[in-house]
């Protein structure tokens, strides 16, 4: 009889921190997310992810020893496999020791991190849109815009970690905003949502409101605000020619793209469709598919969990 222990996940970005008891089967049996703050420093960063985690802990009556291990997924970019994290849009943490920390509070145990997106790419792929496919290309379109691939039925790695970190790729080198990460016209600094947020402040949306939020852009374009509707054309746009790139050059089946972004639904996936259509020109290139995610806000804690209870497939860093 296999195993039926628990893994805590745990999934970081740069809006929230979540964190929760995974099955093996896939099923999320308990959660917890608070927001991911702004201001703290690392170690201050590192006690509100602590105390998050005993919260759950706590709440779900299990013992540490009761756990599997410990899968974590965290914004970009890091040095994988150790789990040095430097993620653009938590400046708090620059080359943190996050892996290293885990194994201090749950020493003997399996602990696996790795990039957001790859760990969404994996819960997509093993419980979700991309599951009985080969050959998948997840998204996380939130505060940041990151990627993982699946290849031959199986995670990417690359040569650092970083594979499928397709927020960096270039949509618009000529006019397009400058990045975080010192380039210009890459698809985050388009698509992720601050960005969308200070663009459509530029253009009158709400410009006496600095806490303004992607989600309440997209609330006001549903309602039919002219310059909402023009802000999630812009970000569709952006992601239909960077999913078009990514398919011509790895012959993807499905897309699927999660994150508080992608819950603006039609708003955001008609723009992304066409665009994609009109630059997918190929045969093999129009086979492929662009889903929301199917297992929604949970993929990233099912992808971190994956990483223990399917390493075969989604684990290379021992």
């Amino acid at each position: 009889m296999g195993d039926s222990r628990p893994v805590l996940a745990v999934d970081i970005g740069g809006t929230k921190l979540a964190a929760g008891l995974v099955e093996p089967a896939g099923r999320v049996l308990t959660w917890a997310q608070t927001p991911t703050p702004r201001e703290l420093d690392a170690e201050q960063l590192w006690r509100t992810l602590a105390a998050l985690i005993d919260r759950v802990i706590d709440a779900a009556d299990v013992g540490r020893a009761d756990l599997q291990g410990v899968g974590c997924g965290c914004g970009g970019p890091m040095e994988w496999p150790a789990g040095l994290v430097s993620p653009l849009n938590i400046p708090g943490w620059r080359g943190f020791p996050l892996r290293s920390r885990l194994a201090e509070l749950f020493p003997g145990m399996p602990v696996r991190v790795h990039n957001d997106a790859i760990c969404l790419v994996a819960g997509e792929h093993w419980r979700g849109a991309g599951r009985g496919r080969d050959n998948v290309l997840g998204m996380v379109v939130s505060t940041g815009v990151g990627g993982g691939l699946i290849l031959d039925g199986r995670l990417i790695e690359g040569a650092s970690g970083n594979a499928g970190h397709i927020g960096h790729v270039v949509v618009d080198p000529d006019t397009g905003p400058r990045c975080a990460c010192g380039g210009v016209g890459c698809l985050e600094a388009i698509a992720r949502g601050p960005a969308l947020v200070t663009w459509a402040q530029q253009q009158g949306w709400r410009p006496d409101q600095p806490d303004a939020t992607a989600r309440e852009l997209a609330d006001d374009g549903a309602l039919g605000h002219p310059i909402g509707l023009a802000a999630m054309r812009r970000a569709g746009r952006a992601l239909g020619i960077a999913v078009a790139s990514a398919t011509s050059l790895c012959d993807l089946e499905v897309v699927s793209v999660g994150g508080g972004l992608s819950q603006a639904g039609p708003l955001l996936f008609d723009p992304l469709e066409e665009a994609l259509r009109a630059h997918a020109r190929l045969e093999f290139e129009r086979q492929v598919t662009v889903v929301p995610a199917a297992l929604g806000q949970s993929a990233g804690l099912v992808g971190a969990a994956a990483m223990l209870f399917a390493a075969d497939r989604y684990w290379a860093g021992d």
